[in-house]
């Protein structure tokens, strides 16, 4: 992959659906709890890992994460369930952008997906020194939805500065 550390600016945009990315797993025993549940860490680590990747894909850069809002749990997963995690781009600032990730738990008979979380994340670019690097790449913004998820994203922003300064 080439590095555009480089740029001082924006060089172009890319759409939403450029870096959308999907995982799927099988929960096995090491990913339960003894309750025989999700363990809550293990969805998180994968949750990452999918912004990550979204992150990486729209940026062509390293990236980390710097902020995870919105973890919300809406129901559990078992043994042997199958787990479909969802990540697509929301907002791209000049040094960050914000990654949605949706996870579901797939019905094995039929096929029909039910929410078991929705996460948005915060990714920074960074350069070779781990310092946040402008993102190369904007977001082109072409549907109702994305419009939506846009201000969403600025919302968010907006409330995590202002948790920062009041010190939480």
């Amino acid at each position: 992959m080439g590095k555009v550390f480089h740029v001082d600016r924006q060089i172009a945009n890319k759409n939403v659906e450029d870096s959308v990315t999907e995982m799927t797993k099988v929960i096995r025993y090491n990913d339960i709890n003894s309750e025989g549940r999700l363990f809550g860490g293990q969805l998180m680590s994968w949750i990452d890992e999918v912004a990550g990747t979204v992150a990486v894909r729209h940026s062509g850069n390293p990236v980390t994460t710097a902020a995870i809002d919105n973890m919300q749990f809406k129901q559990g997963a078992k043994l042997d369930d199958i787990v479909v995690i969802i990540g697509k781009m929301t907002h791209v600032g000049r040094t960050s952008m914000e990654v949605r990730v949706d996870t579901y738990v797939e019905d094995r008979r039929n096929g029909m997906r039910h929410v078991l979380n929705r996460a948005y994340l915060t990714e920074v670019c960074i350069d070779e020194d781990n310092t946040p690097a402008i993102v190369p790449y904007g977001l082109n913004i072409r549907t109702e939805s994305e419009k939506a998820e846009w201000e969403g994203a600025e919302r968010r922003r907006e409330l995590r500065r202002q948790r920062r300064m009041e010190g939480f």
